[in-house]
């Protein structure tokens, strides 16, 4: 020890260089990752509180007076009324003057409105994407509705299968030989499918294949019959239709009206990726484009 009463090889006072000595490495460890390991960050109740007032207020679809907003949320009348009152103060709740019942505010419209300006798909898609590809090992795309029909504007390749070089960014996909195009088909207005679904049925198979050489619906009667299990599935898929000993699975993504604006889509080899529509590779898809499709705005029906 120096002097100056301190350690010289350190630096430090001497007390503590001689507790951070006694302290075993272990223990140092613990200490420098004990706020890792604290619990979520905290927030405000009062706000989370005064959430559950707002969400009443959204699923009740009218008007309501106070005591029913107190009776649903179960809070006190008088402590809704002072949530009440501050948010009538900023324009989130207002009440009518006649009735005295309270609803949604014009701020609270324009929060939604700026909400849906700034949603993008594609950046809720792609993180979403990224994590099927990992965990199920194949190939995802993501699809929109473009001015020639289903078109692959993202993709992220799995670890399981080959590449499918056939299918890049930009290519657009038939209504009837893919699940893309079938998911289309079986969720868009007919007036924007029904020209090219009329040409795809008029034109038959391609290259000459049998009408039943995969299990590409071949009448308006198979085609009316595959979108409703579509619909009632949740997802479509399409088998050896697109690429031969290819299978494939799409969900749609829908906004706040209910319109398909996009879905996911897997594809990998027949007995390779499991599209079984009850099975947990089509539940994965259709739960992460549910959640793709609750940012966007999307309550199911």
């Amino acid at each position: 020890m120096n002097a100056s009463g301190k350690d010289a090889s350190r630096g430090r006072p001497p007390r503590q260089a001689a507790a951070q000595a006694e302290s075993p490495p272990a223990a140092r460890a613990t200490a420098k990752a004990a706020p890792a390991d604290r619990p979520g960050r905290r927030g405000i109740q009062s706000i989370e509180i005064g959430f559950r007032i707002l969400d009443y207020l959204l699923t009740a679809l009218r008007p309501v007076p106070l005591k029913m907003i107190a009776a649903g949320t179960g809070m006190s009348a008088a402590n809704v009324h002072y949530y009440l009152v501050s948010f009538q103060a900023v324009g989130i709740v207002r009440q009518e003057t006649d009735t005295g019942c309270y609803a949604l505010g014009p701020y609270a419209l324009k929060l939604g409105m700026a909400a849906i300006e700034q949603f993008d798909v594609f950046t809720a898609a792609r993180p979403v994407m990224a994590e099927l590809a990992t965990s199920i090992g194949h190939t995802v795309f993501l699809g929109v509705w473009g001015n020639r029909g289903p078109t692959i504007v993202y993709r992220v390749e799995g670890g399981a299968s080959r590449p499918i070089i056939e299918l890049r960014v930009g290519s657009v996909l038939t209504l009837l030989r893919s699940a893309l195009g079938r998911n289309f088909l079986a969720h868009l207005p007919p007036d924007l499918t029904r020209p090219m679904l009329a040409q795809e049925l008029a034109e038959g198979p391609p290259n000459g294949r049998g009408p039943k050489a995969d299990d590409t619906p071949d009448s308006p009667a198979e085609v009316a019959e595959m979108t409703a299990a579509i619909r009632r599935n949740g997802i479509s898929r399409c088998r050896d239709a697109l690429l031969a000993n290819f299978t494939s699975l799409s969900a749609p993504i829908f906004d706040q009206t209910g319109f398909m604006i996009a879905a996911i889509t897997l594809m990998g080899p027949i007995g390779v990726l499991d599209d079984d529509l009850a099975g947990s590779t089509a539940q994965a898809l259709r739960d992460q484009a549910r959640a793709i499709s609750a940012i966007a705005g999307w309550t199911p029906g």
